[in-house]
């Protein structure tokens, strides 16, 4: 049996809490609810699908990962998008962060068997989002502020079991 994984980190519950809000203003108001399922988070290696069998060796994969960096602090700042008319997102973006992309790096050495660009955000809407809709909730997000701060201070492995769920974590650490 498959299952999907990625890895994540996780802002505290109360950003986690006020993303929320700006989710449940586009499944109200831009019929978008798709995004409510998950928690907001920023996407270090994105979902990948796995034998169930070979679990074991994502988590050593992820043990692996040379998380020997001190925690740093993630400033999110303002909104953005993805403006693709088949697949639109609005999301929250972070500050560009030297210790975000050296995480991100770290983690590739470990992961590495997908390309992909990373672009560091918080997802608000997606999936469900019309062009339409996404076309008028960004002439509304385009200028909105949202600014708040959090650090990271360690990472996590996720498994899609009808839900994200969190399976396993790493720590940060300057040692």
């Amino acid at each position: 049996m498959k299952k999907m994984y990625f890895i994540a980190i996780y802002p505290p519950q109360e950003i986690i809490d006020e993303v929320k809000v700006f989710k449940k203003d586009l499944a109200s108001n831009y019929n978008n609810s798709k995004a409510l399922k998950n928690d907001a988070h920023i996407t270090l290696f994105p979902p990948f699908e796995r034998e169930l069998d070979l679990e074991n060796d994502i988590h050593v994969a992820f043990q692996k990962i040379d998380t020997n960096i001190p925690p740093f602090e993630i400033t999110l700042n303002g909104f953005g998008s993805f403006p693709n008319p088949k697949n639109p997102v609005l999301y929250i973006e972070p500050e560009e962060n030297q210790g975000l992309t050296d995480l991100h790096s770290r983690v590739k050495e470990r992961f590495n068997f997908k390309n992909y660009s990373f672009h560091p955000h918080v997802t608000v809407g997606y999936r469900d989002l019309t062009w339409e809709n996404y076309v008028k909730a960004w002439e509304v997000y385009n200028g909105k502020e949202f600014k708040t701060k959090f650090t990271v201070d360690k990472i996590t492995l996720l498994r899609h079991d009808g839900k994200w769920v969190p399976i396993a974590e790493k720590k940060l650490s300057s040692k």
